[in-house]
């Protein structure tokens, strides 16, 4: 990448195919994306510590390009905050009338502006996707279309990646997606698949994602239900004891956060006296429901399993077993 070719612009941001063409070469690789960040760091940090003692002159043009691009990439990764990597940018843009060249003193300075219809990058869609009504057979379309394969790659990695870690937070089962997430990263990154293969990859992904997202409505359970279903759950059920199953998740559910007398009293994982309760309310519940077929080594192993995701999420304040 040459990035002194953008000063050779009339106005440095005038151009956002520059821009775009250095976008999507450093998020070819995840590494050329990590290295680039911590270069724009060190030379933002560096610039930062020398004002105003020794460039009260003149800014340095380059600073900027590097701080501007920085701003491409975390509006293209960071879909979640893509309000505030645009306002970083603007606000760049804001502070900075970039001059001339130092080379050329004898020179009227040039500004390095940019118009002002051009200042939110037009790099990223920054789409806020619903999963439920993804087209992906329009995500591969315009893939094939587009001159910027990477920044398309990189901003479904990046969507697909904030619904992950959303969807893991509401069933911790779901750790072997990320895995299996990870692992299509990892194969690209060293040269195991091409880039038509990885975005293939990742759309197929999403696709199995969507169907997890949906299978608490085929399975008919709330998401919270099904999530204590995964746990209870073993191989090989028939269909009559995965039905007892379900209904020993939707029983155990109800019993520990409606039912009275109340089992998870305010702050209970501090108390082992009120620990032991809720760990003896759970297996009296588990012991009426769950099938004959459940043993009294796997009884133990499924009710601890559970114990441990409830104290996990009272402990950390979250969902409903606070």
């Amino acid at each position: 990448m040459n990035i002194e070719a953008i000063l050779t612009q009339d106005k440095v941001f005038k151009t956002i195919d520059l821009f775009s063409s250095f976008a999507d070469k450093l998020l070819e690789k995840d590494e050329y994306r990590q290295g680039f960040v911590v270069y724009e760091n060190t030379i933002t940090a560096l610039y930062e510590a020398c004002k105003p003692e020794i460039l009260t002159r003149e800014k340095r043009p380059l600073v900027f390009v590097f701080q501007y691009l920085r701003g491409v990439l975390d509006a293209v990764i960071a879909q979640e905050d893509i309000e505030s990597a645009r306002q970083r940018i603007n606000d760049l843009l804001d502070q900075s009338v970039i001059t001339a060249k130092e080379d050329s003193i004898e020179e009227e300075p040039k500004e390095w502006g940019i118009d002002p219809e051009l200042r939110v990058p037009a790099i990223s869609s920054g789409v806020k996707w619903n999963l439920a009504n993804v087209d992906f057979e329009k995500i591969r379309e315009k893939f094939r279309r587009t001159e910027y394969k990477h920044i398309e790659i990189a901003d479904l990695r990046a969507f697909i990646q904030a619904k992950l870690d959303q969807m893991i937070k509401e069933n911790q089962g779901r750790i072997s997606f990320a895995q299996r997430f990870q692992a299509i990263i990892d194969t690209y990154n060293s040269g195991g698949s091409s880039t038509e293969n990885y975005h293939e990859d990742l759309v197929n992904f999403a696709r199995n994602l969507k169907e997890e997202d949906e299978r608490h409505i085929r399975e008919g359970l709330s998401p919270d239900e099904l999530e204590l279903f995964d746990v209870l759950k073993k191989e090989k059920m028939t269909q009559k004891e995965e039905q007892k199953v379900k209904l020993a998740a939707r029983h155990l559910l109800k019993r520990l956060v409606q039912e009275h007398p109340k089992v998870l009293v305010q702050d209970w994982y501090k108390d082992a006296q009120t620990r032991e309760k809720v760990k003896q309310a759970m297996e009296e519940s588990l012991d009426h429901d769950l099938p004959e077929s459940y043993d009294r080594k796997l009884f133990k192993k499924k009710c601890d399993s559970l114990f441990n995701l409830v104290y996990e999420y009272a402990v950390k304040g979250e969902k409903w077993a606070a």
